[in-house]
């Protein structure tokens, strides 16, 4: 046995033996990522409550969960109704800036001219301002179109997903290439079989992190102009009319929509290279 293996051995069993030495088992250690952050939650609206109650803090300044959570009863089906739309233009727009960062990443990953042409315009992308996009594609687009919205949102969307599809890309050794290229594997071949598989787990990464970026950039979106019903537009007029429990009621729905897709995002990831093994690529 080889001092490698040897040490190799030592930290294994100490690792398990620092495990043991908590008492915890795996199982207790899913539950406790499950139940900590929800106790958190309960700890933290619980204060909330106090403050706002015995603490004498005015409505206007922080609404108390519970007169939240009556307005979110009271307008429920409104609520219902925004968070599909503003989930409809989030989804549609991640679906567009996920195919449009990939097919891009995959010709910047093929041709070089590609790659420095495309560098600029991302770096663009990724710092154009989102207030002040939005009311241009409203106008544009005319008041009664949801595609400002879709637009936006597919933005926001493109360029987390077109990096880390490129870094993808890149992390293909040159050996695998070369074995391709000596069983006469085609470009289309090649993508198929090596480089997109390495570059699974860097395109699902991009999209989760994408996914709660859509969300917002459509929220936002909804606060300048273009047809209303939308949880950003809602949450607008709710403010403006002093109705500050029903604005935290939509906004408590956007909290919620924007968890649905990064946790809808994570669960694909898991599912996805669990199913279809990386090699290590990653």
């Amino acid at each position: 046995m080889t001092a490698t293996s040897a040490n190799a051995i030592v930290n294994v069993r100490s690792g398990t033996g620092a495990r043991r030495s908590k008492g915890w088992s795996s199982r207790t250690e899913s539950t406790l990522r499950i139940v900590a952050p929800i106790s958190f939650g309960l700890i933290v609206l619980v204060i909330w409550q106090l403050l706002v109650t015995v603490g004498g803090v005015d409505d206007y300044l922080l609404p108390s969960p519970t007169s939240i959570v009556a307005e979110l009863v009271e307008f429920w089906p409104a609520v219902v109704s925004a968070t599909v739309l503003t989930g409809t233009n989030s989804l549609l727009g991640l679906l567009i800036g996920s195919l449009v960062g990939i097919v891009l990443a995959a010709i910047a990953a093929r041709w070089r001219i590609a790659d420095q042409m495309s560098a600029p315009i991302v770096a663009a992308l990724a710092v154009v301002p989102i207030v002040a996009l939005a009311p241009v594609l409203n106008s544009m687009f005319g008041a009664d179109s949801q595609f400002g919205r879709q637009a936006i949102a597919a933005i926001a969307s493109f360029v987390p997903i077109f990096i880390n599809t490129l870094r993808g890309f890149r992390q293909t050794k040159p050996v695998h290439r070369d074995l391709m290229k000596a069983y006469a594997a085609n470009s289309g071949q090649m993508l198929r079989s090596l480089t997109l598989p390495t570059a699974r787990p860097f395109i699902l990464t991009g999209i989760r992190i994408a996914s709660s970026l859509a969300v917002i950039s459509a929220l936002v979106a909804e606060y300048f102009g273009g047809p209303r019903g939308g949880l950003g537009s809602l949450i607008a007029t709710s403010a403006a009319s002093s109705a500050y429990s029903r604005a935290w009621a939509y906004v408590g729905a956007s909290i919620a929509l924007g968890l649905l897709f990064y946790l809808a995002t994570l669960a694909l990831e898991r599912l996805v290279l669990r199913r279809v093994p990386t090699g290590g690529a990653r």
